[in-house]
Parts: structure tokens; sequence; C-alpha cells
């Protein structure tokens, strides 16, 4: 008896206290608005008592036809920002009394709002647009762009995912009464319709910065008819989504199935109780927001001026600069039916069989650095010109001094922090409410109970990519370690390396460096990173080093020794099948081509042939470290030509003739990219326009990074429109980039990458991480790295740009040096939700975006993402693929909808699909 009245009287302290909140909120709530309405009116009926002194009958006339022709608009249905207001059983008609009310109104709000501030939304701000930020490469191409000046969709009602409510409407303010009784509706003419979904209401609001003037203008009439349906609104659509909530009595339906989930029948009870105690306050709080959202976005909306116009229009060059340089697939994978794996039919059943092709006619040299490619020997027509050097240079000149600019650095800040916050209110509420963490405090609810309906489906088992993980640090510490005990210990007198005029056995090695199995650990081992190596890149690097002893390294580590890289394969195949043993995790591998040879290529094929190095898990990239003044120093080569040549020769020869270099062909099947890294924080020059070309770089210093960039990207660009042409795969440039140095780094990837690692020092550039945002260029960041590296954790801005809808994903980078756990992915997204609060669904979407960024094939993503994944929007989610909920892809939609079309001053178009 005592628990159970114990039980009672807890519930029922629960309910009063909730109640009371709800009360004690409403109530402040309503006094503050109905204050401030208060002396608003006031103000109001005084600048209307001016200017009925001093107005003339010419204005009213003016006024009747603008008003006719607002008529004659909303009668036709057209798309306006401006419409009239109907309600049930209220006459629509005007009567000439309330024509000079609304012609005195409209001047006089015409002249307050001209000392408004800038405003910081487009024409189209407030359109019902749905995309997700979780794809990859988003950028505009020209036919995105549309002339017409019919710009703002119509709303309908059918494209929302919420059920009627039969909630009455909420009522503020005595006035009430007066603004809307009578037989007669004042239509609004100065005032936006509120969009009718809660995801588009949220997104509609001004820039939120401490350095400008967000508050209400005092002219502003606060409980005009619109803003009375814009309170009803949030209410009835907080009804709506409780409404949904309420299915769970008889199944939750949370994916749009049309069928019930069963399985959560008991979930939705339980979780109902309290759902009914919070909603009303979270009702009550969002109709505030949703208000105030939309006074704010009006004022936007009204105050433009030049500049403004000018830093979108350079935002909108940079763009376009953009897209004419990124290579793009002619055809994209899922227009080809089953051609989409035709170029890996050859690894589908034996991946190192090779098949024998004719070589083709194609004739290629290279000329000032990048390779040209002809029909023939005897063509003098280039077939994939690319651009030239002095081209890409200038453009690289005008991004940097764009992001100089002032007024663009300021209007990107206050955007980026638009994406992150909703407003910065000044009124008496004094509220500051965060665009993302809205949604989360709206929607979370409903996210949480999607996952929870999704069968078999959760953050463990969906699908996530390693997208940043070089190769010969692919293990942890102790796999290392047992695995060289276990070859001391099979295989002592195996020899495995040159030094010093002999050769020498395993034993002996070990019996030089005066150690035995029995004495390592991992300690001994001294693989791992630690505060000693923190802005120390080339103490780092000694970490490779097993016991501080390169020797270690090259029997160990490397695949061109005197073993031909067997205990490398081995450990390698170890790792791999962990990783097939996971199910769910996958991995891309950056291995090395330093361009010392041409011939390197051929030795590292044949090592991934002869040593059967392949996995449906993994797929590999190639990185070039940019270690040319050392290759200088050394006399291995005479100019930077050196190691173009080295590099790219072999790659167009195995092209144009597979028998050339059947091992490369069959190893190319499984190289999806190709990666620049070396430490960033180096200095260096700035390129001029007028660089130098690679045969003509002589001298011993290394060339700049956008250097090594552009030449790399100008010969991947003709040779995947050679590759491509004969139907092979192609291989996309994802270097390392804004890890440390310079941001002329990041420039150069934003003109010329697919994607890019590390990132952090976007937040050094406003102008750049709005870019970047816009692009939606994929960023693989590594936290844990960059903290032993170059940034403590908790400054990481890995949080702000998820929060902000940048396309992110989480990497391990280097297990060996790094992590302590087999499963290093796994240790980086735990870390990470620890120590940034991050829920199920976070973790999900920074999954699902790892999907997207990686290289794998298109019939492979289908299988992990769904039949739609490459339709933009929550019509390409399949929450039972990814676990991510519909709501969450919606508000990464409409959130970076909402960007472009400002960019674009509304005129922006959207293809259904994503780009390839």
């Amino acid at each position: 008896m005592d628990s159970s009245s114990s039980a009672s009287s807890s519930s029922a302290s629960t309910l009063h206290l909730a109640m009371a909140a709800f009360f004690g909120a409403s109530l402040m709530a309503i006094s503050a608005f109905y204050i401030h309405k208060r002396s608003v009116d006031q103000l109001l009926h005084r600048l209307i008592q001016i200017r009925r002194s001093s107005s003339s009958s010419a204005g009213t006339a003016a006024t009747t036809a603008a008003a006719a022709a607002t008529a004659t608009e909303d009668d036709d249905g057209g798309d306006s920002y401006f419409t009239e207001t109907e309600f049930e059983g209220e006459s629509t008609e005007i009567d000439e009394e309330e024509i000079d009310f609304r012609y005195e109104r409209e001047s006089i709000d015409q002249r307050v709002w001209q000392q408004r501030l800038s405003r910081s939304l487009d024409d189209n701000a407030l359109s019902h647009y749905r995309i997700s930020s979780s794809v990859p490469n988003v950028v505009l191409t020209k036919h995105w762009v549309r002339d017409d000046s019919n710009l703002i969709e119509p709303m309908r009602s059918d494209n929302h995912d919420f059920v009627p409510s039969n909630m009455p409407p909420l009522r503020i303010g005595k006035n009430d009464g007066e603004n809307h009784s009578g037989p007669k509706m004042r239509a609004a003419v100065e005032r936006l319709m509120i969009p009718r979904t809660i995801i588009g209401s949220m997104h509609e609001g001004a820039d939120d910065s401490d350095e400008e003037r967000t508050e209400l203008t005092d002219g502003e009439d606060l409980f005009s008819y619109e803003n009375r349906n814009a309170l009803t609104d949030s209410v009835a659509m907080e009804n709506k989504r409780s409404a949904g909530i309420d299915k769970g009595k008889t199944g939750l339906d949370l994916h749009g199935k049309g069928q019930a989930d069963t399985a959560s029948l008991q979930i939705g009870k339980n979780d109902l109780d309290l759902t009914n105690l919070i909603m009303p306050l979270r009702v009550a709080l969002y109709g505030i927001f949703k208000f105030l959202t939309s006074v704010m976005v009006v004022d936007s909306i009204k105050s433009t001026n030049a500049e403004e116009n000018e830093v979108k229009k350079m935002l909108r060059e940079c763009l376009d600069l953009r897209e004419s340089y990124v290579y793009r697939e002619n055809i994209a994978p899922w227009t080809r039916a089953t051609v989409a794996e035709s170029s890996q039919s050859e690894m589908n059943g034996d991946p190192f069989h090779f098949h024998s092709s004719e070589a083709t006619g194609h004739y290629f040299r290279m000329e000032d650095g990048v390779m040209r490619v002809y029909a023939s020997k005897d063509d003098t027509v280039e077939l994939f010109p690319v651009a030239s050097s002095t081209t890409f240079f200038t453009d690289l000149h005008h991004i940097l001094r764009i992001m100089a600019i002032g007024n663009v650095r300021t209007a990107c800040h206050h955007r980026l922090r638009f994406l992150e916050e909703a407003m910065s209110c000044k009124t008496s509420l004094g509220i500051l409410l965060h665009k993302f963490r809205l949604h989360l405090l709206v929607n979370s609810d409903n996210e949480f109970l999607a996952q929870k309906s999704a069968p078999h489906r959760d953050f463990y088992n969906v699908r996530k990519v390693d997208t940043h993980v070089h190769h010969s640090a692919c293990m942890n510490q102790k796999h290392l370690l047992r695995f060289i005990k276990s070859k001391l210990r099979k295989e002592p007198d195996e020899v495995v390396i040159f030094r010093d005029g002999k050769y020498l056995t395993l034993r002996e090695v070990f019996e030089s460096l005066d150690l035995t199995g029995y004495d390592l650990n991992v300690d001994l081992l001294d693989v791992h990173a630690d505060k000693s190596t923190f802005h120390r890149f080339d103490k780092f690097n000694l970490k490779y080093n097993p016991c501080g002893q390169s020797r270690l390294r090259e029997i160990f580590l490397k695949q061109d020794n005197l073993i031909q890289g067997r205990f490398l394969a081995e450990v390698t195949k170890q790792v791999l099948s962990d990783l097939e043993a996971s199910k769910d995790q996958m991995a891309e591998y950056r291995i090395s081509i330093y361009g010392r040879k041409q011939s390197e290529w051929d030795q590292l094929a044949s090592w991934f042939v002869n040593n059967g190095i392949y996995s449906k898990s993994a797929i590999w990239l190639i990185q070039l470290p940019r270690l040319y003044n050392i290759y200088k120093g050394m006399g291995i080569v005479t100019s930077f030509q050196n190691i173009i040549d080295n590099i790219f020769i072999p790659l167009f020869e195995v092209t144009v003739d597979p028998n050339s270099h059947p091992h490369l062909h069959l190893f190319l099947m499984q190289v999806v990219g190709f990666d620049l890294v070396d430490d960033e924080s180096k200095p260096e020059r700035r390129p001029t326009k007028h660089m130098p070309t690679p045969a003509e770089w002589t001298n011993e210093f290394n060339p700049a990074y956008s250097y090594y960039a552009y030449y790399c990207y100008a010969n991947l660009y003709t040779l995947n429109k050679l590759r491509e042409s004969k139907g092979l795969p192609t291989i996309t440039l994802r270097p390392h980039c804004g890890e440390a140095g310079d941001v002329d780094h990041l420039a150069a990837g934003f003109l010329l990458c697919h994607n890019i690692s590390h990132g952090i020092n976007l937040r050094k550039s406003p102008v750049l991480q709005y870019l970047y945002y816009l692009a939606q260029i994929g960023l693989a960041m590594s936290p844990l790295s960059n903290n032993s590296l170059f940034l403590d954790y908790h400054r990481n801005p890995f949080p702000t740009f998820f929060q902000r809808g940048l396309n992110v994903s989480l990497s391990s980078d280097d297990p060996l040096q790094i992590h302590l756990t087999k499963e290093a992915l796994l240790e980086e997204y735990s870390v990470a939700s620890q120590v940034w609060k991050l829920s199920s669904c976070d973790l999900c979407e920074i999954a699902r975006n790892s999907v997207y960024q990686s290289g794998f094939s298109h019939a492979t993503k289908l299988r992990w993402l769904g039949g739609n994944f490459f339709i933009r929007g929550p019509e390409g989610n399949d929450i039972d693929k990814t676990n991510v909920p519909n709501l969450r892809i919606a508000f990464r939609h409409e959130t970076w909808k909402e960007e472009m079309q400002y960019i674009y001053s509304g005129k922006a178009r959207f293809p259904r699909e994503i780009e390839p």
C-alpha cells in the first residue's frame, strides 16, 4: 500500500509541476507580448494621426489601385509574397475606410523600415523546399538558375507530413477582438504568409549577430491577422505532431510507409505520458518562436542594398568557378541501368583475373606539365582540354581577394551564425534561439520515436565508412605487437633486410637492437602519439618506426623491401578480415606512390595481385607525399616534371593499353581517389598568376600546395575523361587539406577537389566555410588525430560544422598512433558522442554522410542506403537502411535550399538527383 500510494503521489506531483511550469511560462509570455503591443499601438496611433494630417486625396486613389491589383493577383492564384487572409464566416470586402487605413499604415511602415538593417534573407526565404545536406558535392550548374520572375511556388498542404489539428487557436491580448471584430475582414498587405510546415518555419529567421540590430521596430503591429495565424498555425502543427505520436496506441507509423510497427507499440505507450505532459509547453514555446521569426523575416526581406547584392554576386562567382573546374561524369551512374557495374565486373568474379583487351589508338604527350590526349598521333585537336595553370592561379587569386573583402567576410559570418542560430531578438523576452538546437527541441522526440520504430536498425548496424585512414597505420599498436612477436617466434631465421653490407635474419635484427620477443611491449614499441607530438609533425612521423628503429618499419610496414612486403601483406589481410567480421564498417585506405620512379606503380600493383589483397569492405586511394625538395636534394629528380612523369605516364599507358601493365590494370579497379599528404604547416610562397612550368621548376624549394594540387588535378582530369570514354572507373581528387598552414590550401581545394580530409582551418575563414557549405564538399574529419597534432579536442570545429550543416564525416586517420582498440572508427564515434553529446540520430547522420562521401560503387550504395539514395531530400532517404529520420533530412534539406535561394536571389533551380 505504501509503495503504491507513494508512486501515485509522485505521479501527481510530476503532473502538478508540469502544469505549473506551463501556466507560468504562458502567463509571462502573454504578459510580455501584451506590454510590448500596447506601447507599439500607442506609437502607431500617433504616427497615423500625423500621417492623416498631411495626407492627400491622390494617395487614397493610388492605394485603391494597389489594393485592387493585390486582390486580382490573389484571385488568379499568382505566386506572391503578400496575400490576403480569409476567415470563415467573414466577408472579404474592403471598404474605403479600410483602404485608407491600409494606405496610411503602409506608408508609415515603409518610412520606418527604411531605417532597418540590411536584409539577411532573400525574397524567396519563405519558400517550401526540402533538400539534404548529407549529399556529396552539391554545386550549381547553369541549368539550376531560372530567369522567370515568378519565383515563389505556392504552398501546398499535401506536401506536409502532418495530420490536421483540432486544437483551438491561441488568442493573445485583449486587442484581438478589436482588430478582428466586425463583419468585414481587414486584409494584411505588408505581412508574409507563414509556411504551413514546422520545419519550414523553423528556418525563417534573420542573421544572428551581436553586431547587427535585430530588435523589432516600434512601428510594427505585433498582432495582425497574420501574426495571430502564425501562432495558431504553430499550435496546430504541434498538435498534428502530437496526433502522430498518438498513433502509437495502435502501432507507430513514423516511416511514411503506411504500415504500423507493432514492435514499437509498447514503446510508444510508455513514451506517451511524458510527451503529453511536456507537449503544451513546447507548443507555446514554438508558437512564440514562429511568430517572432516571421516578423524578423519580413524585416530582413524588406531591407536590401547594393552592397549585399554585390556580396551575393561574388559568392555566386565562386560557386560557378568551382563548377567549371571539378570533374563530373558525363553519364550519372543511376541512368545507366546495369552499366554502373560494368567496369567492376572482373572484380565481382575473380578480382585478380586479367581479361586481355585491345589497345585503342589514343596518343598522348606531356606539354607544360599536363598530359594532352589526341585521337591519333596525326591529330592536332586535343580531345580533353583542361584549364591552363595561368587560368587556375588567376581564379585562385580571385577567390583569395573575395575572401579578404570585409563585407564578404561579415556577410558569410552572419550567414553561418544564422545557420546555427535562429535569431537574436533583443525584445523584453530576451530570446536567443539556436536553429539546430531548436530543431532538436521541437523534433528530437519524434526523431527518437522514428528510430525506435525502424526494425533491426540502429547505430551499430548502419553502414559506416572510415573515409580517411593510412594503410601503414591501419592496425592498432597491440595488433602490431602481437604480429611482430608471432613472426619472431615462428620465422626467426627469415632473411628480411640488407644492412651494412650483409643480409640479416629477423633474429639477428633484434639481437642487433639488444631486444628479445619477451622484452617487447606497447610502451617499448613506442608508436603511439603523445603530448610530445603536438605541433611537431616531424616527431609524429617518427612514430611510424617501431621501437624508434627505421629498419623495423622497413621490415614490417613497407611493401618494397627484401621480402617484397610479405609481412605487411599478412598484417593487412588480418586487418581486412577484422573489417569484414564487423560487417557494417568499411574503410578507404591510403597507400603511397612517391614519384621517384615510374616502376613504383608496377611494384605496388604486383604486391596487391601476388598477395591477393582484396576485400569488399575496403577500397584504396593513392597518396602522394609532397617531398620534391627532399628528392631534389638527394639527386633523385632534376625538376618537378620528373615527379609528374613518374606518377602519370604509367597511368595513361595502362588506360590506353591494359596489356602493357596487366597488374596495374587490375589494381586500378580498386583505386577510387588520389590524395596529397605531408606537413601543411611548413611555410611556403604563395603562387603568382604566372608560375614556372614543372620542367622549369629546378630550384630546391618545394612548390606550394596549390601548385601540387593543380598539376595533379589537371592530369587526373584528362585521365578521367579518357578512362570514362573507355568504360573504366575514374579517380577523384581527395587530398589532405586545411589541417594546418594557410587557408590558400582550402581555396585550392574548393576549386579542384571532390572531398577533402581534415579541413579544420575552415574555422579561420568564414567565407570559405560558407562556400564549402553551399557546395556541400565532403570533409573527412579526424578529431582524435587533430588532438595529437594541431588542435585540442575541445577546440575542434567538428560539432560546429555539423550543426551548421556542412557535409562532415568521422575518420580514424592513424589507428596505430591514435587509437587503443581494434575498432578505431567506433572509437572516434564513441568519443565524439560523449564529449559533444551527440544523439543516436546525429551519429547515424554522420555515418550516412560517410557513405555518400566514399568512393564505393553506385550498386553498393544502393544496397547500403536504399534504392533512391541519389534523390535529394527525404524522398531519397530510407530509414530502414540509414536509421536517419526523414525529419532530420528535411531540416537539412530546407536549410540548405534557403541559403542557395538567398545567394541566387530566389532564382536557383535544383535537379531532382544529386551530382554524381
